[in-house]
């Protein structure tokens, strides 16, 4: 209830627009798909109409021809009531076939490929009177008349335009023969037909952009909703910062495991401890075995002083050591600071560089 009352002011995240897109709630506008195919059926329309008008002439001649010496029986109205079906779907095939090419051309082009059938699922809240009644009265419900009734209006009205113009010469029609009178009829349908896909074209385009609109403000998220995606997808801020300093103390306990297999503790008297381990065999330079300031450098020096580790004082190789990453062996511009070290330690310890 609380979101409800929120606004609606953050961007959609990539997850809600693909939920939004998996329901087939997606920015797709009828319009478009009106002046599309419309262009589509004048173009073809423009080439194929000599071919569809001869063909269609030969079917009436073939039709009248037969009329003299038919005969009509059951078996024989069947024959040719099949035989005028045949001719005309050949002639209407390429019409149809376009209409299905650009119906899917129309869609694809708006919202690329996408099959979902959660459009389909039965859904018991449509049967609801209450949010049926809503969504008549909506404010998407009005916009949609309105776009209506303005497409109506501005079709009409250019058709009327058309018309008008021509009256002139329609009055001359009852002068003329019939193949004038449909070569007239013809050229204003065309004409109107041309204004109407004009103006649909730029309607389509309108209507696009204002579906897109729409379908980004219904995607837009509350702070809220915000949030409780973050934490589903990312997880919970505390839960992590918690896991974060678990597995910082497990890595700090076995870093203090290796402070007593060190072979010096190099500090800095203030806050750094830096714990080196050097195995001829094993290493082919002294390694960081464990390092840490404040509270971690003074437990490394006391791990170390339980174990009687040696620990020498050196500031400026102390924080040089501090920078070199744990369980790295030592950079060669420090080989001679460490090493008079190691001397310095082994000589303490009887022990020969």
């Amino acid at each position: 209830m609380a979101d409800d009352q929120q606004e609606r002011t953050e961007q959609a995240s990539a997850k809600r627009r693909k939920e939004f897109r998996e329901k087939g709630q997606v920015a797709q506008s009828k319009e478009v798909q009106s002046a599309l195919l419309l262009s589509a059926f004048l173009l073809l329309w423009f080439f194929y109409c000599p071919t569809f008008w001869e063909n269609l002439s030969l079917l009436t001649q073939e039709l009248l021809s037969l009329s003299g010496s038919f005969v009509v029986t059951p078996v024989s109205s069947v024959n040719l009531a099949l035989l005028v079906i045949g001719k005309m779907a050949l002639l209407l095939a390429p019409l149809l076939l376009l209409c299905m090419i650009v119906g899917f051309l129309a869609t694809f082009l708006q919202i690329g490929w996408l099959f979902t059938s959660k459009p389909l699922e039965p859904d018991l809240n449509k049967l609801n009177p209450i949010q049926g009644l809503s969504r008549i009265v909506s404010k998407r419900s009005f916009v949609e008349l309105l776009k209506s009734l303005a497409k109506v209006m501005l079709v009409g009205f250019v058709a009327y335009k058309t018309v008008r113009a021509e009256f002139s010469e329609a009055l001359s029609l009852v002068h003329m023969d019939v193949f004038e009178t449909i070569r007239f009829l013809g050229r204003v349908s065309g004409l109107v037909l041309m204004k109407t896909c004009g103006i649909l074209i730029v309607l389509g385009i309108l209507d696009f952009l204002y579906v897109r609109w729409e379908m980004e403000e219904r995607m837009k998220m509350t702070k809220q909703e915000q949030k409780e995606e973050f934490k589903e997808t990312e997880g919970d801020p505390y839960i992590k910062a918690r896991i974060r300093a678990i597995q910082q103390q497990m890595a700090r306990k076995r870093m203090m495991a290796e402070v007593p297999k060190a072979d010096v503790v190099v500090t800095n008297p203030t806050h750094i401890s830096v714990a080196l381990a050097y195995r001829r065999d094993e290493m082919g330079a002294p390694t960081v075995v464990a390092k840490g300031a404040d509270q971690v450098a003074m437990k490394i020096r006391e791990i170390a002083k339980e174990n009687s580790i040696p620990m020498v004082e050196n500031v400026p190789v102390a924080r040089a050591l501090h920078k070199v990453d744990l369980g790295a062996e030592i950079p060669e511009e420090l080989f001679k600071a460490v090493a008079e070290i190691l001397a310095y330690v082994y000589n303490i310890k009887g022990r020969k560089a």
